[in-house]
């Protein structure tokens, strides 16, 4: 077994030792390789990316009532005679109540706006009516720049990445919606969620405006108590309590993941299948090299053969050349994945069917994935040679080099 082993090692180092008599055709193999790799890092940062955006917009302790049985705040009618209805009630809600005792709940409903970006193409952004509580309500917003908007006025507050990518929405600046000019009070962060895809004001100036009076398309609330479960229970209670339209309450948390889940199932679509049909051809290019790599050493190997050496050697030695490429391709292919690709602005068509900003994000289980599918490569792609390495005939081998 002694023997064996340095025989193997052996023509490891020997096959590794004539790769710059190969070079051309091995760098070739790696950056296939890393083609490969780099574009599946590609697509699965950007549904990670996306998926924490939206991720980061959920909080388990609000929950979203919305009305006419749909579970998304397109479609959605809250009335206003279920809003007294549950505003009026006196008894446990489930939604927390402020120090006044009045609860804890913003009004709120979604105009599609269209602005134009830096490059002139009009693109569709949301621009959310609200109650003041409705900042309140979602925690890790805050104001950046300027103040809020006030009540009434048609002022609003924009996303950090509504005020990045797109011109004209300095603080204090005025811009048009429709027919209507509104003024720029300040600029929200988030910590980089879908939030600060939106545009905020007042609910009764985005009403006015957009002649909506009375339309609200869902509620936020805050729900009461340290189990949101408990809570959002009574809450639903309370709602099938209320006659006329259907009301459904959603944790926010699962209301965001569900959109994630979506757009994330149909990044991947697209991505594993461009990815898996250049894998196919990354592994023809590596079989081809291989086989080219035995041809190249057909003599050495035959030599080597004569002398003593048997035939798993030369199976293992060819192969692990051909893992040991592939490894140094996925290697290459990540390391340009996260210098291209981490923290890379992208936009897609989110919630509400306006545009919704994101950062792509290479995290450990992107290089993870996309690293095995790169050494998958070379681990198929050298089977076939190395078993002709192992299998080479001496004596023809021999005479082709005389």
């Amino acid at each position: 077994m002694s023997s064996a082993l340095k025989q193997t090692f052996l023509m490891i180092r020997i096959n590794l030792g004539s790769l710059p008599r190969r070079l051309t055709i091995s760098l070739s193999m790696v950056l296939s390789v890393a083609l490969v790799v780099a574009v599946l890092s590609g697509f699965l940062a950007m549904a990670r990316g996306f998926e924490a955006a939206l991720a980061g917009a959920g909080s388990l302790d609000i929950a979203v009532i919305l009305g006419g049985g749909t579970n998304q705040e397109t479609g959605s009618d809250v009335p206003a005679d279920a809003i007294r209805s549950l505003t009026a009630i006196s008894g446990d809600t489930g939604i927390a109540r402020d120090g006044a005792g009045r609860l804890a709940l913003s009004r709120e409903t979604i105009v599609p706006i269209d602005v134009k970006g830096s490059d002139g193409a009009v693109q569709t952004l949301s621009l959310r009516g609200m109650d003041r509580t409705g900042l309140d309500l979602r925690g890790r917003v805050r104001l950046s720049q300027g103040r809020l908007f006030a009540p009434g006025a048609r002022e609003i507050v924009v996303g950090a990445r509504i005020a990045d990518a797109f011109p004209g929405f300095a603080v204090g600046q005025r811009v048009r919606f429709g027919a209507v000019d509104w003024t720029v009070a300040g600029h929200f962060s988030s910590g980089g969620s879908a939030f600060e895809s939106e545009i905020w004001a007042d609910l009764d100036a985005v009403q006015s405006a957009f002649d909506r009076q009375g339309q609200v398309q869902s509620l936020r609330v805050r729900l009461a108590g340290g189990d949101p479960a408990t809570a959002l229970a009574a809450l639903r209670e309370r709602l099938s309590e209320i006659s006329g339209t259907p009301l459904t309450s959603i944790p926010e948390a699962d209301l965001y993941a569900a959109q994630a889940e979506r757009t994330e199932s149909l990044i991947r679509l697209f991505g594993w299948p461009i990815a898996l049909l250049m894998a196919v051809g990354a592994t023809a290019g590596a079989l081809n090299t291989m086989m080219s790599s035995v041809s190249d050493r057909a003599t050495e190997i035959a030599t080597l053969r004569l002398l003593g050496f048997p035939r798993l050697p030369a199976f293992v030695a060819t192969w692990v050349e051909a893992v040991l490429l592939s490894v140094a391709g996925a290697g290459v292919g990540i390391l340009a994945s996260r210098l291209a690709f981490n923290g890379w602005q992208a936009s897609t068509m989110g919630a509400n069917n306006t545009k919704m900003a994101f950062q792509l994000v290479v995290t450990p289980d992107v290089v993870l994935t996309a690293g095995l599918l790169g050494l998958a490569v070379g681990v198929i792609g050298g089977a076939l040679p190395a078993l002709a390495a192992a299998r080479l005939p001496l004596r023809a081998a021999l005479r082709a080099r005389g």
